[in-house]
């Protein structure tokens, strides 16, 4: 005898209609939405700061700024669109920063300039901020010690 059972509709569970009702409650705090704007602005500022700061010409960091900083410039639209659905990649923005502040160092090629480093190392102390911030901004509203079980009902 074979006991076929209905998927059941995962949208309709209650733990997830309260977990995304709290992770929206987190996202429309004013802190997250200037977080998500900071980490954005931080993005861009990285995007664009072998011009700005005027270390354009080595390629090699050019290159990684620029993909870097678009990279956390994403995340930055991610948290603010769509909290509940990127917080899981939270941890991401933390590991970028701290790579921002080591590529100076760790790209090959003569990069350490002042400008270079001066940089790198400000706007990634300030994107590892911001993404230990948000991380902790989820955590912080909601129960992370695991799910919770509730009895069933016959």
């Amino acid at each position: 005898m074979c006991v076929m059972t209905h998927p059941t509709d995962i949208e309709r569970h209650p733990d997830i209609a309260e977990m995304r009702a709290r992770y929206e409650m987190a996202a429309a705090s004013p802190v997250a939405q200037l977080m998500d704007g900071l980490t954005l602005l931080s993005g861009i500022y990285l995007a664009l700061s072998p011009w700005i700061a005027g270390f354009g010409g080595l390629a090699g960091i050019t290159v990684n700024n620029l993909v870097t900083g678009l990279c956390v410039a994403c995340l930055g639209l991610g948290f603010s669109f769509a909290f509940g659905r990127t917080y899981g990649i939270a941890w991401v923005a933390p590991v970028l920063g701290v790579w921002t502040i080591v590529a100076p160092w760790v790209i090959s090629g003569n990069m350490s300039t002042a400008r270079t480093i001066w940089s790198n190392v400000v706007v990634g102390l300030i994107i590892l901020a911001l993404g230990l911030a948000t991380m902790s901004l989820g955590g912080s509203r909601m129960n992370l010690g695991g799910p919770r079980l509730r009895p069933t009902k016959r």
